[in-house]
């Protein structure tokens, strides 16, 4: 399938949809607090982005439960939110899309719950820093297997390693559109494949590891965590190849 090229009233659309993941990533990040339940933090993600006009996305995507995906610790995506009760030290991962007029919007933020260890901070740090390098990167003729090879050199010039099996990905009409976008060079050269154009949009996600990025999923079929049992963590943006450069389309105004 073809990677599509969005018109600017379609990027506004997607650009909408996408503000309001952002609004509501920054309203449940002022409530995770040491003793709100994951649960908690569900429900209130799901009433702030309906109060914006916005259908939560994720609520039966490919039968997932609930609307935003809550990664505690050593859960690095797709954590299913259950009655635990956030803790001091603590870092989770908030991850939410967004559906208003048929157009899709997706970001995700990891955080520490109160004081957290100093890796902590630079396993954060990483996942944030790593989307950011990857966004100041983009222009159109760069072609998306040098963007996952640059993406995988960063985090590991930090120490870490890159979650696999897991990608970034094309957004629009539906939450998940080509391409594929991993945080490694998967296979080939990276000055192979298909190159960024004008117009495109699609969602960076770097998921960092600390030793192994060999995934495995829990009992809950959901839950992803690294074979090596040590805390993750995970950043996202929806962008836009505007202008020649790309625009963060999940933030807010």
């Amino acid at each position: 399938m073809a990677i599509a090229v969005r018109k600017p009233a379609e990027i506004d659309k997607l650009r909408t949809a996408s503000q309001a993941v952002a609004k509501t990533l920054n309203h449940l990040e002022t409530l995770c607090r040491p003793g709100i339940t994951l649960k908690e933090i569900d429900k209130e993600g799901e009433e702030y982005l309906k109060s914006l006009g916005a259908r939560p996305s994720f609520k039966g995507l490919y039968g997932f439960p609930a609307s935003v995906c809550t990664s505690v610790n050593e859960v690095i995506i797709h954590g299913i939110p259950t009655d635990y009760k956030l803790q001091e030290g603590d870092i989770v991962g908030l991850d939410l899309g967004s559906e208003i007029d048929g157009w899709y919007g997706d970001a995700a933020i990891t955080i520490g719950v109160g004081e957290i260890a100093k890796k902590d901070e630079e396993l954060i740090s990483c996942a944030k820093d790593a989307l950011y390098f990857a966004i100041d990167l983009i222009k159109p003729g760069l072609r998306f297997k040098e963007l996952s090879f640059e993406i995988e050199r960063f985090i590991k010039s930090r120490g870490f390693v890159p979650l696999h099996g897991f990608c970034g990905h094309g957004i629009g009409k539906r939450p998940h559109e080509e391409p594929e976008i991993p945080n490694y060079l998967e296979f080939g050269s990276p000055k192979s494949g298909p190159k960024i154009k004008e117009g495109m949009v699609f969602c960076l996600e770097p998921m960092i590891c600390q030793k192994i990025g060999t995934p495995r999923i829990l009992e809950d079929k959901w839950s992803v965590v690294s074979q090596d049992g040590l805390r993750g963590s995970h950043y996202e943006h929806t962008v836009a190849v505007v202008g020649k450069r790309a625009e963060i389309l999940s933030k807010e105004d």
